[in-house]
């Protein structure tokens, strides 16, 4: 039975403290206002603190806008340096910072492939090593990482950013063996579609190919319709994962949205059928 967390960090003086990246826009952004209105504290990162004036002004004295470039492994330094200077420690990581790269695999040059995985895989590590030395340190921790949906479920258009965000999943289920008996717990968030920027200008997309157009333009058409009235209210996203961390043991998988629930269903049932399939022809291949 999952209950809620009452001691520790929860009861600490000004609540718990939260290190959210990519808070300029999103789940990032209601990330940080969730964790305001619980009562916490929050350094709240972004490549241009500008960005996140407004939500400093939530709460002048328990959020701190700290500039952080995930690809910079000096700037995460100095901001989780910044962030145990103001606020004594860093009870939750949320790696959020991230964006879309869609298009056919062909269709994506080397340098996009490699920025995104720099941002959406090595960029998560990068903060995750900063961050989890003061969590060891300590006992105590909840590390939370926004995969999504694709982290599941691929499809065709996704090489690049279902790439990244199997990597995620897989990374972050063999890191919480590692870390659970220090206190830390790690939990990964699989978000359906959410009204945010995701699927906007925060979306980057490949060289169209006249040989994929039939399969990848219409999946562009749909996602570019459907951007703005996506199902999903970031706000009521955010307060799920509060709860979760909340949690004595938080789960370790975190789907949000009925979509994301439905889809990650459906494969998992087809990858049984399909395993099922295939027995005969690959189970029987031990020494005679």
């Amino acid at each position: 039975m999952m209950t809620e967390q009452r001691d520790g960090a929860d009861e600490a003086a000004g609540g718990r403290v939260w290190f959210i990246t990519g808070t300029s826009s999103g789940l990032g952004r209601a990330l940080v206002r969730a964790a305001v209105a619980h009562g916490d504290r929050v350094a709240a990162t972004a490549r241009d603190t500008a960005a996140v004036d407004d939500l400093v002004a939530l709460a002048p004295d328990r959020v701190r806008a700290l500039r952080l470039d995930v690809t910079d492994a000096d700037s995460v330094r100095a901001a989780v340096a910044a962030a145990e200077d103001a606020f004594g420690r860093i009870d939750v990581l949320v790696n959020n910072a991230a964006y879309g790269l869609l298009g056919a695999f062909e269709e994506l040059s080397e340098d996009q492939l490699r920025d995104n995985f720099e941002t959406n895989v090595f960029g998560v590590m990068t903060v995750t090593r900063a961050v989890l030395p003061l969590m060891r340190r300590r006992r105590s921790g909840r590390i939370v990482q926004m995969s999504s949906v694709n982290g599941v479920v691929p499809g065709p258009g996704g090489t690049a950013y279902v790439g990244t965000k199997y990597a995620l999943e897989g990374i972050s289920a063999a890191l919480a063996a590692e870390v659970a008996h220090l206190g830390i717990r790690v939990t990964v968030v699989e978000p359906g579609p959410f009204r945010t920027d995701f699927g906007g200008r925060s979306l980057r997309w490949g060289t169209p190919m006249e040989d994929y157009a039939e399969i990848i333009a219409p999946a562009r058409k749909a996602l570019e319709a459907t951007h703005g009235t996506q199902t999903g209210d970031p706000d009521r996203g955010a307060a799920a994962i509060v709860a979760a961390v909340g949690l004595d043991e938080p789960p370790l998988r975190l789907p949000l949205g009925a979509e994301a629930f439905d889809w990650i269903r459906a494969h998992f049932l087809s990858r049984i059928e399909e395993l099922d399939q295939v027995k005969d022809l690959g189970s029987d291949t031990a020494f005679r």
